[in-house]
């Protein structure tokens, strides 16, 4: 699909979104003010053209109120909030279109870069849709030599702006998960697979704090103690789903999570410093604290 049509189709969302009921005139009076327009008008073929492109590629309609002045509108607008993918499509190219329409100001507004997004992303969705297997050719951090692997995607999945793509790898005979950045060619093979009806991708993850996936670690009760202001920053974005707060005092809160400690939730954890603190079980707190005196080993001053 060509991407500026494809912003123009994002562009078209986000205008009657916000306006939340619109009429073509009013519409095209935007368009003629948008950075994606070259000087022409919106024609009214080309606007229903989009609405059917739209709903076919997000499944969003923007439907007519005829009474009172054909008033366009999103259909089911909570919907589009609900489901993540689309939010984050919307989300992803909204801003782009404001940057685009905002070049006066492209060095006030300031991105994270997401490296692995580019390349490999589209020929992987497309694999998805069409069921094809792919052969990649992977260099991972813990190897010296690259590896090629022929895999059946089953989904993608975005942490700490790096793509991942889980799928059923060939060469290993179970589940495996790959790296976007690290991957050096990727290839579509004729070979067809069927996704299995039973998978879902969320429900993989739902025990899991990052992308790092272990068979052999079992799901825990964690206990996490967050201290002063930090709380306030623990509330606002939570570690994982199952986050609960189940103490509050004035200076501290305890927040209560049911997943599998792998070594992405270790690092999360040791990230935030002495903001917050690990009560249980024992053996995460323990481990925890083995960690942080390796570090202050690393760290150790001379005394004055």
């Amino acid at each position: 699909m060509n991407k500026n049509l494809l912003f123009k189709y994002i562009w078209l969302v986000d205008t009657i979104g916000r306006a939340g009921k619109i009429t073509f005139e009013e519409l095209n009076d935007r368009w003629m003010r948008s950075s994606l327009n070259d000087g022409e008008e919106l024609p009214k073929r080309t606007f229903h053209n989009w609405r059917a492109d739209v709903e076919e590629l997000f499944d969003i309609n923007i439907e007519c109120q005829r009474k009172g002045g054909n008033y366009y509108y999103i259909e089911n607008p909570q919907d589009i909030r609900m489901e993540t993918m689309r939010r984050w499509l919307l989300n992803t190219f909204t801003v782009s279109n404001m940057i685009s329409d905002s070049q006066d100001l492209k060095d006030r507004i300031l991105l994270e870069d997401v490296p692995s997004g580019q390349k490999y992303l589209m020929p992987i969705v497309e694999a998805m849709r069409e069921g094809c297997e792919i052969r990649l050719n992977h260099k991972s951090y813990w190897k010296s030599e690259p590896g090629e692997y022929v895999l059946q995607p089953y989904c993608l999945k975005i942490f700490k702006q790096i793509w991942y793509v889980l799928g059923f790898c060939r060469e290993r005979g179970a589940l495996r998960i790959f790296s976007l950045d690290r991957i050096l060619e990727l290839e579509l093979l004729d070979t067809r697979f069927e996704y299995p009806a039973s998978f879902d991708p969320r429900d993989y993850f739902s025990d899991y704090f990052g992308v790092i996936t272990r068979d052999n670690i079992k799901t825990e009760t964690i206990e996490i103690k967050s201290f002063w202001m930090y709380t306030h920053y623990m509330r606002a974005l939570p570690l994982h789903p199952t986050q609960e707060e189940v103490e509050t005092r004035p200076d501290y809160s305890v927040f209560r999570y049911r997943l599998k400690p792998t070594l992405d939730f270790k690092l999360e954890i040791l990230s935030r410093g002495s903001q917050i603190e690990v009560i249980s079980p024992e053996s995460f707190r323990r481990e925890i604290a083995e960690e942080i005196e390796r570090m202050r080993e690393m760290y150790h001053l001379p005394e004055e």
